[in-house]
């Protein structure tokens, strides 16, 4: 990222989650209620574990950046606390053990307790094995902790701010729930607003298919198995003009992309048409383009590009699609192998999962977008307040409106092209043959 970036910190039961954020303007309007309304969002779903569903409640505090209400154009820090920390202070503890508290986790292993026996059985498609490896860690939990989808939290806190800036150019994100366990969606039906669908369970616009959705989570549940889908995520206001196809790091579509991607449990994704372009002739997919209205903005008769072409925002809604992964962690755990012994071993490790976490999922791409977006339009229209920031929009806007000048005016029959004061020397604009 550029004008605008974002760290996270913390463990998964550890005591907090944090995030910074620099390059908010000042003067943004900002309090906890907006980045509770996202955080909630995160915790919702059917499907969902016993932590995001009755352990956490997750409020981030806003610790710097912030007076009055109004971003002071330095970095915002925001805390979430992890209320279930409280049964993991002596497993997750920041201070060294000493030999009493390493005999008392060790007495508390040979009882039962699991929280305190070290993780060696190793959990495919997790982190486990790799990070393990690549940290020289003899204990999965020192990868677990961090690898965890719980650091998601503190990505949706650090979007809510991003949302709060897009709001104010007039930009939303929002996303859905397509598709479930191999069930999707049927755009026909889909006949929620997008208040009832996200009251809805699944946060799915079509309620015919959600209700197919759920008893596919409640068959995964049965067999002690998880599901995974698809979410849809939509901005809508982006103007033309975001990115560019001038460097590979700074196209658009690139940058969406692998913010999208960098979500844990996400194992691909596409605009608009996406994988299906593949399977359909180019006529059947470009989009159309019918010119200008009366207030000045292109027409299309598609957005099967999904707003970006050439790496370059194009003024229609930017329509991205990410591929969720069933949840690694199974409640009847697959076989797996043992970490310090190299042995196989009849069951991998297991902790409290999820089956199925779709709608959080997306609520998460969302807070990507959003942070991603709001950095390029940082890029693209620059200022230190809101003011200003809002300001080059609105010009930028207002500029792209009007028909751009020409290269070089038409030249009359028999003479040559018109030349103004400040153009170049004579042979820069040729002159009509005799």
């Amino acid at each position: 990222m550029g004008r605008l970036r974002f760290l996270t910190a913390g463990e998964s039961h550890g005591p907090a989650l944090a995030a910074t954020v620099e390059g908010v303007p000042a003067g943004l309007p900002l309090v906890a209620e907006q980045i509770a309304a996202d955080l909630a969002r995160r915790q919702l779903g059917y499907g969902r574990g016993a932590r995001s569903t009755s352990i956490e409640r997750d409020r981030a505090e806003i610790l710097s950046g912030v007076r009055y209400g109004l971003t002071l154009g330095s970095p915002i820090l925001l805390l979430i606390r992890n209320l279930d920390w409280e049964n993991w202070t002596r497993v997750m503890q920041v201070e060294p053990l000493s030999e009493a508290e390493a005999g008392e986790l060790a007495a508390l292993a040979a009882a039962g307790d699991k929280k305190a026996a070290s993780i060696t059985r190793l959990r495919a498609g997790h982190a486990d094995l790799a990070g393990a490896v690549k940290y020289g860690f003899g204990d999965v939990r020192n990868t677990l902790e961090r690898a965890s989808a719980r650091e998601t939290a503190a990505r949706v806190a650090a979007g809510a701010v991003a949302r709060a800036l897009l709001s104010a150019l007039g930009i939303d994100v929002w996303s859905y729930t397509a598709e479930v366990g191999g069930v999707a969606m049927d755009s026909a039906t889909a006949t929620r607003t997008r208040e009832e669908t996200e009251a809805s369970p699944l946060r799915c616009p079509d309620a015919a298919s959600e209700t197919r959705m759920i008893a596919r989570i409640d068959e995964a549940r049965s067999a002690g198995d998880t599901v995974g889908g698809v979410f849809e995520v939509v901005a809508r206001g982006v103007p033309m003009g975001l990115g560019s196809y001038v460097h590979w790091d700074r196209r658009l579509d690139g940058a969406l992309a692998g913010a999208v991607m960098s979500i844990p449990i996400v194992k691909g994704v596409e605009f608009g048409l996406g994988f299906e372009q593949t399977r359909r002739f180019g006529s059947a997919v470009m989009d159309v383009i019918d010119g200008r209205d009366a207030r000045g903005e292109w027409l299309r008769r598609s957005n099967n590009a999904g707003g970006l072409e050439g790496g370059i925002s194009n003024g229609q809604p930017i329509v991205i699609r990410g591929a969720v992964k069933p949840i690694s962690t199974l409640p009847r755990p697959l076989p797996s192998a043992d970490l310090l012994t190299g042995q196989p071993v009849d069951k991998a490790h297991y902790e409290r999962s999820d089956i199925s976490v779709v709608p959080a999922a997306g609520v998460v791409a969302e807070a990507m977008t959003c942070l991603t977006l709001a950095d390029f339009a940082l890029e693209k229209f620059g200022g230190d307040s809101l003011a200003e920031l809002l300001d080059n929009a609105a010009h930028f806007r207002e500029r792209i409106s009007r028909a751009p000048a020409a290269l070089w005016a038409p030249a009359a029959a028999g003479k040559s092209p018109r030349r103004e004061p400040g153009d170049g020397p004579e042979d820069v604009i040729p002159a009509e043959s005799e």
